[in-house]
């Protein structure tokens, strides 16, 4: 054999040992051969959001700062495998609509990974959730202070009237027109995602619960729909006995409506299978409210009356009669407390759980709007052109402000103000301390504007009977667009505590 061969041959087994040596070492030792990462349990959500951040790649048994953008808000110690699970963080109150980091940075150097999170609010049913308050908690871009600059951001033209209240999720506008169509709109730019034609006009408000679409058209149709929220495919429909005006609340995979036909209806949310429904003598044309595993509907003439209802089973719990003759309309739910308003000219507060009368406010006209709860007061308005707000617990008014026409729309509340549409083609924005007017806009209708506004990430979104859908923004892009934090700019909270549990070692 040559010399040469001889000595690649002695290479080539000194070489593959030392391979294997080197690879089994590194294992034993437990570094990690992998750069650092880390996931997030969620990648969007509304200030204040729980976020758990789990992590691997890092160093064995050293501490990990983890930041939301710059603040250090949480300290946890990785095991000896370098990894670390589920550390609790939570989203700033503060935080603007928008992008955001999260960091997790080992401390005293450079080594860390980043996942960004969006701080997005939805405004998914009439109610905001299915419990009945008209109220976005989470509204941090608008407020007293703010609101008087708003501006129109965009319009979108339908066909026809525009009555439904929009839904806002995951960044697109849903709304239903008298044109018998459904619309899908960005909700940065106003321009149509997608647009599904019903059978009948759609006065009914869009729910978009995990990625569907219910809302409910008119005659001739009668029917719920259930659509894709990403394409307007049709999942499934449901036909009831008359027009479905009445806006579904979604919860638990339930969807629960109400129809013309006198009847509230459960249906199985994934198949549309009627799993239990429940027959007035009057006409619902209102949205159920769902609290406490109850449902609470309203049923109009010759009926009358306000009805709850065990959720799961439609079993009736009690019914409570307004006046004689006059319908009962949209409820509310807050606090063991439902409060309904009705065409006797009467707001009622019942309790929740008995249907006992605790008090009723008496206005000028109808009262068809379905009210906003919000700390400690009741907003609402009437047919006598006014927007009231009452003490929720005594029934004693604390302002009102009169409009120039009948006030069919269901008040909007967000950090401090209140938003409602009125019989004068106006847009309103008030200080809900005090009832003073803030802003207001007017839009092309003779009809009015009797849609119900949704408020989120900075925007205020209302039909109108004008044939449009409006946004209105500060007039400028107030959301989060920051780039990831550098490493090197972060400083560690040297007085944070570990976070419990700590991440065993193994």
């Amino acid at each position: 054999m040559e010399p040469s061969s001889r000595l690649l041959r002695v290479c080539f087994r000194l070489f593959v040992p030392c391979t294997f040596l080197l690879a089994a070492c590194l294992l034993l030792s437990g570094v990690a051969s992998a750069a650092p990462s880390i996931a997030l349990s969620k990648k969007s959500g509304p200030p204040t959001s729980r976020i758990k951040v789990s992590g691997s790649g890092f160093e064995p048994n050293v501490g990990v700062d983890i930041f939301f953008d710059t603040k250090d808000k949480a300290l946890v110690v990785t095991n000896g495998k370098g990894e670390f699970h589920d550390a609790t963080i939570h989203a700033p109150r503060g935080a603007h609509p928008g992008e955001h980091w999260v960091t997790a940075l080992e401390r005293n150097n450079d080594k860390g990974a980043q996942k960004p999170f969006l701080v997005q609010t939805n405004w998914s049913q009439f109610h905001f959730d299915a419990d009945g308050t008209r109220l976005n908690p989470y509204e941090n871009v608008l407020s007293p202070k703010t609101s008087g600059n708003l501006d129109l951001k965009w319009n979108h033209s339908t066909e026809l009237w525009v009555s439904s209240a929009p839904a806002v999720v995951n960044g697109v506008v849903y709304v239903g027109s008298w044109d018998d169509n459904v619309y899908a709109l960005y909700a940065n730019t106003g321009k149509t995602l997608w647009s599904y034609t019903t059978g009948g006009y759609v006065a009914s408000s869009p729910a978009v619960v995990q990625g569907v679409v219910y809302v409910g058209a008119g005659y001739p149709d009668d029917s719920l729909y259930a659509l894709e929220a990403r394409t307007g495919a049709r999942l499934w429909s449901y036909r009831t006995g008359d027009a479905v005006f009445s806006d579904p609340a979604i919860v638990h995979g339930v969807v629960y409506v109400g129809s013309v036909d006198g009847t509230l209806y459960a249906l199985n949310s994934r198949t549309g299978a009627k799993l239990w429904s429940y027959t007035t003598q009057g006409v619902i044309d209102y949205a159920p409210a769902v609290s406490e595993g109850n449902v609470y509907v309203g049923a109009n003439y010759p009926d009358n009356k306000l009805y709850a209802l065990n959720a799961t089973t439609g079993k009736l719990l009690w019914s409570f009669a307004g006046g004689a003759n006059y319908g009962m309309n949209g409820p509310s739910v807050a606090n063991g407390v439902v409060y309904v308003g009705s065409n006797d000219h009467h707001l009622y507060a019942l309790n929740a759980r008995t249907g006992a009368l605790l008090w009723s406010f008496t206005t000028g006209d109808f009262v068809v709007s379905t009210p906003a709860i919000a700390e400690g007061v009741v907003y609402f308005s009437s047919w006598d052109s006014n927007v009231y707000a009452v003490n929720a617990r005594m029934g004693t008014k604390v302002w009102s402000y009169t409009t120039g026409g009948n006030v069919g729309s269901s008040p909007a509340f967000a950090n401090g103000v209140v938003y409602v549409g009125s019989g004068d083609g106006n847009v309103y924005a008030l200080n809900a301390r005090s009832g003073d007017w803030l802003w207001s806009y007017t839009t092309g209708s003779n009809n009015g504007v009797y849609s119900s506004p949704a408020v989120a990430n900075g925007v205020v979104y209302i039909g109108s009977g004008d044939y449009n859908v409006y946004a209105f923004s500060l007039g400028q892009d107030q959301e989060q667009t920051g780039l990831a934090p550098d490493f090197k700019t972060l400083r560690p909270n040297f007085e944070l505590k570990v976070s419990k549990p700590v991440a065993t070692p193994h």
